[in-house]
């Protein structure tokens, strides 16, 4: 009689939803790709309703649930990170009462910038919207309260982080012109650390060290929400059967993006994904609350 042979059970690993209006998250994207290499990677730019930073706070937040309800009922991912700071500020407590999903939010790392600032002065580059927030302000108050706390916004920085993956380097002179709208406010001179409080300026890493190479620390949130990720990993079972390549899924189509600029900052292959296609209008049928 032969013998009875069963298959090995497949190994599973967690399927992560990294959200952004644009590009910006895959600054995180990498973060968690580099503490996480077994996770699977979706990622999902709101390119047809960005930049979020100029859009009005209740429109944006319909338009977030409703971009986000089309995407989970699709992908079904294990947890879910809002690469945003503008949207995790503004829809992150409506989307974790409205899914019954892990969500993880990006905070500006003002806590570690002002542990590590020597001088107690600290650049906050930020879009306008984020540098305006009470929400900053409390944060600021909370945890970097010993510190001076020169802040600026900038949505030219995020539209050359975007160009820089889609085929248009951004001109060092442009970049040194934007951080001297930082360092050039009154007390700018003693900032030695920077805290990046847009998921899309790590993008520009290379580009703002070179243009001001005094500063000592540049500072964003990726580790530490790749950290928190690392948290739920062990709290959430797995659902899929292999990583494989990081899926691209955008709500209006790059027609420009520079695929190996993209799978050099993940470190990892790209996939482009055509199905979560949604309309720039707001999306007025969404309801707040639990499903």
């Amino acid at each position: 009689m032969s013998a009875l042979h069963t298959a090995a059970p497949l190994s599973l690993c967690h399927h992560v939803l990294v959200f952004d209006s644009g590009l910006g998250g895959l600054s995180i994207a990498r973060e968690i790709i580099a503490a996480a290499p077994g996770c699977r990677i979706s990622y999902l730019a709101d390119t047809a309703y960005f930049p979020y930073g100029t859009k009005n706070d209740e429109e944006l937040i319909i338009r977030i649930e409703a971009v986000l309800h089309k995407a989970i009922g699709q992908l079904a991912p294990d947890i879910v990170v809002i690469a945003c700071n503008t949207a995790s500020t503004l829809a992150l407590s409506h989307l974790r009462q409205r899914f019954n999903l892990p969500f993880v939010g990006v905070v500006p790392a003002i806590k570690p910038a002002a542990a590590l600032s020597a001088t107690k002065t600290l650049g906050l580059l930020a879009t306008p919207a984020t540098v305006s927030r009470p929400y900053t302000a409390q944060l600021i108050a909370d945890f970097a309260g010993d510190c001076q706390v020169v802040r600026f916004g900038s949505h030219s920085l995020v539209a050359s982080a975007e160009a820089s993956l889609c085929g248009h380097s951004p001109a060092q002179s442009h970049i040194k012109h934007e951080l001297a709208g930082l360092l050039q406010q009154p007390g700018g001179d003693r900032i030695d650390t920077i805290v990046l409080a847009c998921t899309h300026f790590p993008l520009l890493a290379e580009a703002l060290q070179q243009a001001a190479p005094h500063i000592s620390h540049w500072v964003d949130s990726g580790a530490a929400v790749a950290r928190q990720v690392g948290v739920w990993l062990g709290q959430v079972a797995p659902s899929v059967a292999r990583p494989g390549p990081v899926q691209f899924f955008s709500t209006q189509a790059y027609g420009q993006l520079e695929i190996p600029k993209v799978e050099q900052v993940l470190n990892r292959e790209l996939m482009v994904c055509t199905h979560l296609l949604m309309p720039a209008e707001p999306i007025t049928g969404v309801q707040h609350g639990k499903n």
